[in-house]
């Protein structure tokens, strides 16, 4: 997904993207068992539209290790009980849940609370072919591009990997943004899709996914295929400390306006995220989160996938972005990941697609709790224990 990855619009958008870190020492899992009545809100949700998400994760149950252990056995009597129960039937939904899950709290240590970001599938307009007005290339996934697990080499190194191409013989990192941008790819037949715009296009890579519709009004849904390996960068935050934009006014809409109004430095500015994203055809529903299935708007949650295994309900504690008084509270599904989720008790809130999810998207940012829903089979191995 996404990327699945912040600046300021990157701080509540997503992306499916690889996680090589290992986490900090001082980031461990707390878990407190708790009952469905300690969650705000837990009678005032719609759960059949949670169930919908969550059966999805049923139809690719992946196991789990680290501090939270689940098996393929622990997901597959709920994931039968959940078959069974008709479309939008809510109580039935909300039984469900209550009789296969037993509800933790989860704390990042003594912490409780955590950043809940927002992201959205992009949109935007393209062609198969480029022309005066398409013309900024997605790019494919290179045959030069190396992608090298380093635990294959040593044990002690699992969970990181490296990126790169292969120059004389030798392992090189691969082309930067700036790079790529100025024609390190180009002429070598790798376009999938030309875009229109190349702020859209920037965005496009800050997801790692969107639906791209093409002149005739047919949809094209584009997915992660690979990055360049380089590290990520925030723009937003560039524009910050080179003055251009003051730290409380550097929205998405402020960053688009300065570069709209700097074209001449639009280039240079993107180029200070070195990280390049490669795309792939995405057949059918979309777009597809680090789980491997489709996400569900509004019910599908980014997570930090070292502490949180994906298929589990979350019940999020949080408030609206556009009005922060008001609480969103309501179950999600841990279905995706980002290089920017970080901590045991971050997550990033999948909006969906269109000006409407946009504008969600861009304006979450804010403090949230949320609470664990595990098989009752399942066991748990805390951080410390």
């Amino acid at each position: 997904m996404l990327i699945w990855h912040r600046w300021l619009l990157g701080a509540v958008l997503a992306s499916a993207l690889l996680s090589c870190a290992p986490p900090p020492e001082k980031a461990r899992l707390g878990l407190t068992p708790v009952s469905f009545g300690d969650l705000p809100g837990w009678f005032k949700d719609t759960h059949s539209a949670a169930l919908v998400a969550f059966l999805k994760s049923c139809g690719r149950p992946l196991p789990s290790q680290g501090q939270v252990l689940i098996s393929l056995a622990d997901w597959s009597v709920p994931c039968e009980a959940a078959r069974k129960i008709a479309p939008n039937q809510d109580n039935a939904s909300r039984k469900f849940f209550e009789t296969w899950f037993q509800p933790y709290r989860a704390t990042n240590g003594d912490q409780e609370d955590g950043l809940i970001t927002g992201y959205f599938e992009a949109e935007l307009r393209g062609a198969r072919q480029s022309d005066a007005r398409f013309n900024v290339p997605l790019y494919r996934l290179p045959k030069d591009h190396v992608a090298v697990d380093l635990s294959k080499f040593d044990p002690e190194l699992s969970g990181k990997h490296i990126v790169g191409r292969v120059e004389n013989g030798k392992l090189q990192p691969y082309h930067a943004r700036g790079e790529i941008e100025n024609g390190a790819l180009a002429q070598r037949g790798l376009e999938l899709l030309w875009i229109d715009n190349e702020i859209d296009a920037f965005v496009l890579h800050v997801q790692g996914s969107g639906r791209v519709i093409l002149p005739d009004g047919d949809v094209v849904r584009v997915g992660f295929a690979g990055h360049n390996g380089l590290a990520y960068r925030s723009i937003g935050r560039q524009l910050i400390k080179s003055g251009a934009l003051l730290p409380g006014a550097a929205s998405w809409n402020d960053i688009r306006t300065w570069i709209e109004n700097n074209p001449d430095q639009a280039a240079s500015l993107f180029a200070v995220n070195k990280r390049f994203i490669f795309f792939r055809e995405v057949d059918g529903e979309g777009p597809i989160g680090a789980a491997g299935i489709p996400l569900t708007p509004r019910r599908s949650l980014a997570v930090d996938h070292r502490h949180i295994p994906y298929g589990v309900p979350i019940w999020l504690d949080t408030t609206w972005p556009n009005k922060l008084e008001q609480p969103l509270r309501q179950l999600m599904v841990a279905q995706d990941t980002g290089s920017a989720i970080r901590g045991p008790v971050r997550g990033d809130f999948f909006w969906g697609y269109g000006p409407k999810a946009l504008a969600f998207a861009g304006k979450m940012k804010s403090r949230g709790r949320y609470f664990l829903l595990l098989p009752r089979s399942a066991s748990l191995q805390k951080a410390g224990s």
